[in-house]
Formats: C-alpha cells, sequence, structure tokens
C-alpha cells in the first residue's frame, strides 16, 4: 500500500472547496484529488488526477460538480503523487469511491493507497 499525505488546513480538517484560496494550491503539485459533499450520508462528487490547482480552478466552474453544495459543504483534498503512479492510484480511488460525477478510470491496475 503506497502511504499518501492528504492535504488539510491549519486546523488539521478538511478543506472546504469553495472557500478554498486557490492562490494557496501550489501550481505545480500534480497527484490525485477527491472532492465530496457533507451530509447524512456524505458522498464522494469527483475523483481525478493532473494538476491540482488547474483541475480545481476547473471544477469550481463545473455546474455539474456544483450542484452538489445543495446536499451539504463541498469539501477538498489532494495528494502528492508520482506520475507513474497517477493511473493507478485514482482507478483504486474511484473503485473505492464510486464518485458521483465521471465513471471512467484511468485503464490501469488499481494500486492501493492510504484513504483520507
Amino acid at each position: 500500500m503506497i502511504s499518501l499525505n492528504w492535504v488539510k488546513n491549519a486546523q488539521n480538517q478538511w478543506l472546504q472547496f469553495e472557500a478554498l484560496n486557490l492562490s494557496t494550491v501550489p501550481t505545480s503539485a500534480s497527484g490525485v484529488y477527491i472532492i465530496w459533499h457533507a451530509g447524512n450520508p456524505g458522498k464522494t462528487v469527483k475523483v481525478g488526477q493532473g494538476n491540482i490547482y488547474d483541475r480545481l480552478c476547473a471544477h469550481r466552474n463545473d455546474p455539474y460538480i456544483m450542484a452538489y453544495r445543495s446536499q451539504g459543504t463541498l469539501h477538498v483534498t489532494w495528494a502528492i503523487v508520482p506520475a507513474a503512479q497517477l493511473d493507478g492510484v485514482e482507478r483504486y480511488l474511484g473503485n473505492y469511491y464510486k464518485p458521483l460525477v465521471g465513471d471512467r478510470f484511468p485503464d490501469a491496475l488499481p494500486l492501493a493507497v492510504n484513504l483520507p
């Protein structure tokens, strides 16, 4: 199992997706990310990979993702992952969480990671 460091805020809480100041996200950070909504029950909205800054900016403008804020506060976390492992880690997370948006994941063997 690959051990990832999932990003939280300074108070060790999950980041609120809409309140996150995107200028604090390193523009060179590449890895995997998870967006979910709080609630009872909370659900995973999106699992993805790539340049974290670019992907989060795009998702803030995605009406399919933003529609889930009506279900509960949207949260986000990400972890830096080496390029050679991105596809496998995204596949593992997608298989595990079964996100509400997006249903296709890389054609790669899943690489198990610690969950956030």
